[in-house]
């Protein structure tokens, strides 16, 4: 028996016979050319040809799996008009590069920009560039998309599948998918979740070769077993059976309160980085949006996004959540998260940089343009703004007095803005954490980043892997920081929320309600899971427990 271990990108336990998928071979050799005119026409022929491919798949999209999953096609053929990857391109082809390794090289070095992002979403991008150029390679080099291969009740091997591959596949016939790369936050990711197939991404070159053999993709605990002995297969299948049955359970809870036995009650939001996250939101009968990440606006564009084009992004996040609280961050880019036309210096230490709320107030005018839009949208739903890597009560009343200003201005203008528009701030440093109580006073919400606090409490920067055994998410300098802003949100009188990673751990559920949390913000595929551990615990049976 061979063990692999990788991300679980699903959920659910599939076992069947493995099956590779194959694809047709294409070459993205460098080719010297000299006539570059007739290159560059070609290019963009192909790339024309792969926007019509994107919209016949949108179409058909819409029509089998719903407008949740047919946006991915939209995003992709979006992707191909970007100027940053058009001139990327046809820039190398200039310099006298054949269309295929043009395009080939520019999709190299964007995806490597995403990959290095911190943010999860963005990340997944890089998967996104790929995918969009192998199209357009496959076209220029005249190859079919895939192998008419016929899946029959089988586990799924690759290096990876794009978007369009998965639309092909059978959820019925594929039992599993293991690929040896791939992103979790990938649009080939969304696809194969709400296709509801499991799978487990990363699992490296071992999977190949093994042609025929049974194999058991553990989408719960991200392993694959590959000719597994009789003891697993047999604990695996009491598993998969154990997990169908949680699976009904779930949507048991689907509309009902978050509540628990005792009757401590808490809210359920979703965290969305995108547009394409709304759909997966509203299904997940999230109670509102605790997160809502601003900055793929700017990262997504070429130059600073206009206040229209905001103001049309924050309307329809409002829009999708009818009088449900939406939470929208502003924007937190810096660190990882640049885009060449803000023109940020190169730092030694970006993640202790210029970034997040830093960056707005030092450049006002950039701040106010998001602003004017969000206080715009805030009359279309219930909106509630929040500002991030707050260190000291000066930033807060800089930036509340920025968004007042923003509403009177368009209030004289004759510009419809909601009534009311709460203020709030992330938790996310240790100085805001040791000045809740001072900064509670200034704003009518807190919400704990996790991600980033833990990080700064513990000095370990959370992308070097190298660190896993010195990272503990479950610190207790972490738990005591956390436990003292919930205790100073309730003594000012205002409510606090965990909008971080930490926030979907089921074994700190019971331990965030003990603290008094009042909201929880977690990804959509969580929320279901999250009620459920949230209704079977009973706080007042369970005691007092030093943290």
């Amino acid at each position: 028996m061979l063990t692999l271990t990788g991300k679980p990108v699903s959920t659910g336990i599939g076992i069947g016979p493995l099956a590779t998928y194959r694809r047709a071979a294409i070459s993205t050799e460098v080719r010297p050319v000299e006539d570059t005119e007739a290159e560059l026409a070609r290019f963009r022929k192909a790339r024309e040809e792969a926007a019509g491919q994107l919209g016949s798949l949108y179409a058909k999209a819409l029509e089998t799996v719903g407008e949740k999953d047919a946006a991915i096609f939209e995003i992709h053929r979006m992707m191909l008009e970007d100027d940053e990857y058009t001139e990327g391109v046809e820039g190398r082809i200039r310099e006298g590069l054949n269309a295929e390794a043009a395009v080939d090289q520019t999709a190299l070095e964007l995806a490597a920009v995403f990959r290095d992002m911190e943010d999860e979403y963005m990340r997944g991008r890089a998967a996104d560039v790929t995918d969009v150029s192998r199209r357009v390679v496959q076209i220029l080099c005249g190859a079919a998309s895939e192998d008419a291969f016929v899946y029959e009740k089988v586990i799924l091997a690759a290096g990876d599948l794009s978007p369009e591959e998965v639309m092909h596949l059978d959820a019925e016939t594929v039992l599993g998918i293991v690929l040896s790369a791939g992103s979790a936050t990938s649009h080939t990711a969304i696809l194969i979740r709400n296709l509801g197939i499991p799978a487990v991404f990363g699992v490296g070159q071992a999977v190949c070769g093994q042609e025929g053999k049974t194999a058991v993709v553990d989408a719960i605990g991200g392993k694959v077993f590959l000719d597994p002995d009789e003891a697993t297969l047999t604990e695996m299948r009491e598993r998969q059976g154990r997990w169908q049955e949680s699976q009904k359970a779930l949507e048991r809870v689907r509309g009902k309160e978050s509540v628990t036995q005792d009757g401590q009650k808490v809210r359920i939001y979703a965290n969305a980085g995108h547009l394409a996250d709304l759909p997966g939101v509203v299904g997940s009968d999230a109670e509102g949006i605790g997160l809502f990440r601003s900055e793929f606006i700017y990262l997504e564009s070429d130059d600073y996004p206009t206040e229209e084009q905001q103001f049309a992004v924050y309307k329809k996040v409002l829009e999708a959540m009818p009088g449900k609280r939406v939470i929208i961050r502003t924007m937190d880019i810096g660190a990882d998260k640049k885009a060449d036309y803000f023109a940020l210096k190169p730092e030694e230490n970006p993640a202790l940089g210029l970034r997040a709320i830093r960056l707005c107030l030092t450049r006002p005018e950039l701040f106010k343009t998001q602003l004017r839009a969000l206080c715009r949208a805030s009359a279309y739903g219930k909106l509630a703004v929040m500002f991030p890597m707050i260190i000291s009560v000066e930033e807060v009343r800089r930036a509340r007095e920025m968004l007042r200003k923003a509403k009177l201005e368009l209030l004289a203008e004759g510009v419809p803005v909601a009534e009311t528009i709460e203020t709030g701030i992330m938790i996310e440093t240790p100085a805001a954490a040791i000045i809740s109580d001072k900064l509670a006073k200034e704003v009518d919400f807190f919400s704990i980043g996790t991600n980033d606090l833990t990080q700064y409490t513990l000095a370990i920067d959370r992308q070097q892997t190298g660190l896993d055994d010195f990272f503990d998410a479950h610190h207790p300098a972490l738990l005591r920081l956390i436990e003292m802003t919930v205790r100073n949100a309730h003594e000012a009188g205002i409510w606090a929320g965990i909008c971080g990673e930490l926030g979907a751990d089921l074994s700190m559920t019971e331990t965030f309600l003990r603290m008094g949390i009042d909201e929880l913000s977690v990804p959509a595929a969580s929320v279901l899971l999250l009620r459920s551990k949230v209704r079977s615990l009973d706080i007042g049976a369970s005691g007092n427990k030093e943290l």
